[in-house]
């Protein structure tokens, strides 16, 4: 089994990180960290004992954001998508969209919303 996990630059990132972790480790699978940022992705402090692959963007005009996270769930026949969402109001989920709606929507595994506190 494998988990995939979007990774963004930013503290919904970072939770959506310690829960795939969490969900990989309770279901013994493999990792794999899309990093939808344009900075490494630090791993080193996660605690995760399996299988870990981190999949880096390569610039700006690499790809749609939404679209290297669905391109992963099929290379790496993922089974499960963890990603980190933010509260929005309407209007700003009207005019911005998000790359987790677009997940939320159109991945074809299920799909772990994770939010802060």
């Amino acid at each position: 089994m494998t988990i995939i996990a979007a990774i963004p630059e930013s503290a919904e990132g970072r939770a959506a990180l310690r829960a795939a972790v969490d969900e990989a480790s309770r279901l013994h699978a493999d990792l794999v960290a899309v990093n939808l940022g344009l900075t490494p992705l630090d791993v080193s402090d996660i605690g995760f004992d399996g299988r870990l692959t981190v999949v880096d963007r390569h610039g700006r005009e690499d790809r749609d954001l939404a679209d290297a996270v669905l391109a992963a769930i099929e290379e790496y026949s993922g089974e499960r998508l963890v990603i980190g969402v933010r509260r929005r109001s309407r209007v700003g989920k009207a005019l911005l969209g998000s790359v987790s709606q677009r997940l939320l929507l159109a991945s074809p595994v299920p799909v772990l919303a994770v939010k802060l506190d």
